[in-house]
């Protein structure tokens, strides 16, 4: 039993391999790259905005809502794929595919986001853990939205529409009522509530993305084709005259 689990461990591990290169090609690098140069000059210019008085808290946190949401624009594309058409009949799964992407991007994006918190100096730096959150929550539910887009529609590069999504609920945040707002300033009574809720919306939109990575059965029945010569068509299918 332990040698068909190594088996199939070291089985994974060489696709996994052979997918890094393609796969890190493959990514919407031009958005991403994009995302990560207005962030990083955005929250840098915190330093250069503060007045006489010295650095502004109020500055610094909106910024860093800013670059958080340059974040989620960025990663709304990572899951687009010209190829989807082609790549949905391979061997490799979906899921298999998209966790690679994830994986290849997650450390980029976690230097890109410390970067951006150092740039802000320290007197206009909010609490960095509860922003982090903030950053998370917002990277979570464009990948949720993403990966749902990919699920659900047969469109291969959903990355903009998603972005326009993510734009939507950000402004529907920003005009929700004060007693409902999610983006309180440290010290406001609701800033401990409000990161609850943060907390709520990044463990659900892990679950969404967990679940929609993976293909949908009828996109997989569809897509499955004898693989050798030989293999028997189950009992239905159409079977072409001989000698066509």
């Amino acid at each position: 039993m332990r040698e068909v689990k190594d088996g199939k461990g070291s089985g994974t591990r060489r696709v996994i391999g052979a997918l890094l290169g393609p796969v890190w090609r493959s990514l919407p690098w031009r958005v991403l790259g994009a995302a990560g140069a207005l962030g990083l000059p955005a929250a840098g210019s915190v330093r250069l905005m503060s007045g006489a008085g010295g650095p502004d808290p109020a500055l610094g946190l909106g910024v860093l809502r800013l670059v958080a949401l340059l974040g989620g624009f960025g990663l709304a594309f990572l899951f687009d794929d010209p190829a989807r058409v082609t790549t949905s009949a391979v061997p490799v799964r979906r899921a298999l595919r998209a966790a690679v992407r994830l994986a290849l991007i997650a450390p980029l994006a976690a230097a890109w986001w410390t970067a951006a918190l150092f740039l802000v100096p320290d007197g206009a730096r909010p609490p960095a853990g509860a922003l982090t959150l903030e950053a998370a929550a917002v990277a979570a539910a464009a990948l949720a939205l993403a990966s749902a887009s990919v699920r659900l529609r047969t469109e291969p590069a959903p990355g903009a529409a998603v972005a326009l999504a993510l734009l939507a609920l950000a402004v529907a945040a920003l005009l929700a009522p004060a007693r409902w707002n999610p983006l309180p300033a440290p010290g406001d009574p609701d800033w401990a509530a409000a990161h609850h809720w943060w907390t709520a919306v990044l463990g659900a939109a892990a679950v969404i993305c967990a679940a929609c990575l993976p293909e949908p059965p009828a996109r997989r029945r569809c897509a499955a084709r004898p693989k050798a010569a030989g293999v028997t068509p189950p009992s239905g299918t159409f079977r072409p005259p001989s000698g066509t």
